[in-house]
């Protein structure tokens, strides 16, 4: 680890890297907009097909299968649009929402504390929404982890048809869930209130929400829709959400046990999957492959990531902090989590740290 790196040689390490890569930093709109359209164009498509194709039939299966898929990869631009500056591409932000965001109860603005994930301070930490130190804790927390996936479309629904609604009428309940309820994280531990700045586009986003819930609710009661539609719209959105899900075990390490991280630190507790082609495309979309490249350079597009990687590699050579985030093989990385969280015993589970700051800022909170 790069911690026996003292700290004026990793910034002239970091500062080397930058100016390899230092002009793939401009974002081209165009492929941003084509990509997006194309995926949303894939995904929209293939519900249609999911949804009017017989019952059981192989097309509907197909439907599923590719619509889950094409609206994970356009979903997966909230992650780019969340390190774009306040007033850059508003449009594509705004129609994002519109053909994902809004329909899958999603909206971006509940990932802007994904910020804080890139945060010294809190990248690692129990203060992290992003990470959970499953590999220094019992297999048992990686499988209660994986076990939420089903659960998260309901979250969603409840949580934008009928928590969001109520909570406008009942302050108490509003300001319980602008502190628990509206960020998107894998950290349950998590509670930080939402920024006062932002509040009036969270409105927005519910009511539209709010509408789009509205709106199929009154297509049952008095239109075409039936009951068994709402199953499969929770099936297609499980799957959408659940490869997320499980892509995110080769993120990180997750070995860490709460403690600050320098940035060489983050690099190196990062993944980049750099092999297995044919997953990499499909659980991999929009540069999440180079997630420690990501980790190094938060304002890298995704679309020049390949070319950055391919540049890093050839300064800095096989022996370098960069490389050492370098994985051939998804399954490999989840092996190798799951191998140290069988060799953590209960007693020394980092998690009780994460209960214990959380309990700790709940009881801060009522003081």
């Amino acid at each position: 680890m790069s911690r026996a790196v003292p700290p004026d040689q990793e910034r002239q390490w970091i500062r080397q890297a930058h100016s390899v890569v230092s002009d793939l930093f401009e974002r081209r709109a165009s492929i941003y907009w084509l990509d997006l359209l194309a995926s949303a164009l894939v995904a929209w498509v293939a519900t249609v097909t999911y949804f009017t194709a017989p019952a059981g039939s192989l097309l509907q299966i197909l439907g599923l299968l590719l619509a889950g898929i094409a609206f994970y990869r356009a979903g997966t631009f909230m992650h780019e649009i969340i390190h774009m500056s306040r007033g850059e591409m508003t449009w594509f932000k705004r129609a994002w929402n519109l053909l994902v965001g809004i329909p899958l109860l999603m909206p971006w603005i509940l990932y802007r504390n994904h910020v804080e994930h890139h945060s010294r301070a809190h990248f690692g930490t129990p203060r992290d929404g992003e990470y959970l130190p499953l590999a220094a804790a019992p297999v048992r927390e990686t499988v209660k982890y994986l076990l939420q996936t089903p659960v998260l479309p309901l979250m969603a629904l409840a949580r934008f048809g009928l928590a969001g609604p109520v909570s406008w009428l009942i302050p108490p309940l509003r300001r319980w869930l602008l502190s628990n309820g509206t960020a998107y994280v894998s950290n349950p531990y998590y509670h930080k209130a939402f920024p006062g700045k932002e509040r009036r586009h969270l409105v927005i986003v519910e009511t539209l929400c709010l509408g789009w819930v509205g709106f199929w609710l009154a297509m049952t009661l008095f239109g075409p829709v039936e009951w068994v539609h709402w199953l499969m719209a929770w099936l297609l959105h499980a799957w959408t959400l659940g490869l997320n899900w499980v892509r995110n075990l080769a993120a990180h390490s997750y070995s860490n046990r709460g403690e600050a991280m320098s940035h060489l630190d983050q690099l190196q507790d990062s993944v980049n999957i750099t092999g297995q082609t044919w997953l990499t495309v499909w659980l991999f979309p929009v540069g999440l492959r180079y997630h420690a490249l990501h980790h190094l350079f938060p304002g890298l597009p995704y679309h020049s990531m390949g070319e950055a990687h391919q540049r890093l590699m050839a300064h800095f050579g096989n022996d370098s902090p960069y490389a050492r985030a370098n994985h051939d093989n998804y399954f490999a990385v989840v092996a190798r989590l799951f191998r140290q969280a069988r060799q953590t015993p209960a007693n020394d589970s980092a998690i009780s740290i994460w209960q214990s700051q959380s309990r700790a800022g709940m009881v801060a909170k009522e003081t």
